[in-house]
């Protein structure tokens, strides 16, 4: 299996990404390196920033407050990108780090879409919350399916053996600490969302895993096409990134209007989440019977 690089693979990267957020990220690193400071300690002090950005967004009728909530936004997204480089750059990769970023993720959303809700509710708009609860409820599906993809491309196209989607079929833990029991509990529980929403399909794992096995000398050529299949698509999965929900909270704000972000999300984020699923389970489709046919 190939080492895994300190920046992420840049043909599948969105233009926000490739141009400014992890450049960003990656000056940040060397110093947050140099100074010895921990991945995690990166993660929580970027939900820290998107904590603020709620506090801001609460107050998102002042465009001040809007300016600034978006601001700490884009900054969480650099510490964001910055805990994953600083942890392969020196090598402290873990499932624990892996859920505690996501984690980060999720409570900064979840920090938002509160209080956007909770300054709508107070001026009477109390069905709101219901439209938040929805929205967040299919961002975190959504958000869980475009990891997928990258995890997925990650490991067929460049065998980065750390971004493997889990074997589920493995014995679960049983001994050990209680919180090594309840952390596997809450990973496996975790990982199962991800393999649904992201339509994950078990054949194609199954049947690419055999002929990699069989005929390990085609394994290059195999990576390099599945590169040359799935880069544009994995490209199209980023439409459900975070960057773009940072701009859509931030225009919504703008425009004195945050609820009409939770209908886009509902709605719109949903339908091109639908869409690349369709064309995702086409695309496995048509790359084994590729691999069947120069076999």
């Amino acid at each position: 299996m190939a080492s895994e690089p300190v920046r992420r693979s840049t043909e599948i990267e969105e233009a926000t990404n490739l141009y400014l957020i992890h450049p960003m990220a990656a000056r940040l690193t060397t110093l947050l390196a140099a100074l010895r400071i921990k991945p995690n300690t990166v993660s929580l002090t970027g939900m820290a920033f998107g904590l603020l950005a709620a506090v801001c967004y609460y107050h998102f009728r002042d465009v001040r407050y809007a300016l600034a909530g978006f601001g700490l936004m884009v900054a969480w997204h650099v510490l964001d990108g910055a805990d994953g480089q600083l942890a392969r750059l020196t090598n402290a990769q873990s499932e624990y780090g892996k859920i505690l970023d996501g984690i980060c993720d999720y409570v900064t959303y979840i920090a938002v879409y509160c209080a956007l809700a909770l300054s709508l509710s107070r001026q009477g708009s109390k069905w709101v919350w219901f439209l938040a609860i929805a929205a967040g409820v299919c961002h975190a599906l959504q958000a869980a399916a475009y990891e997928v993809q990258r995890q997925e491309y990650n490991y067929w196209g460049w065998g980065r053996s750390s971004q493997a989607l889990p074997d589920l079929n493995a014995p679960a833990a049983h001994g050990g600490a209680l919180w090594q029991r309840l952390f596997d509990m809450l990973y496996r529980a975790y990982v199962r969302m991800q393999y649904a929403v992201a339509g994950v399909a078990v054949e194609f794992y199954t049947k690419l895993a055999s002929v990699m096995a069989s005929e390990p000398q085609r394994a290059g050529v195999i990576r390099s096409q599945y590169r040359e299949a799935f880069a544009p698509a994995v490209r199209r999965w980023s439409l459900l990134s975070s960057n773009y929900r940072t701009a859509g909270i931030f225009i919504c704000a703008l425009l004195k209007a945050p609820q009409l972000y939770f209908w886009f999300e509902i709605i719109g984020f949903s339908a091109i989440w639908i869409a690349l699923l369709a064309g995702q389970q086409a695309r496995y489709r048509t790359f084994l019977a590729g691999l069947a046919a120069h076999r």
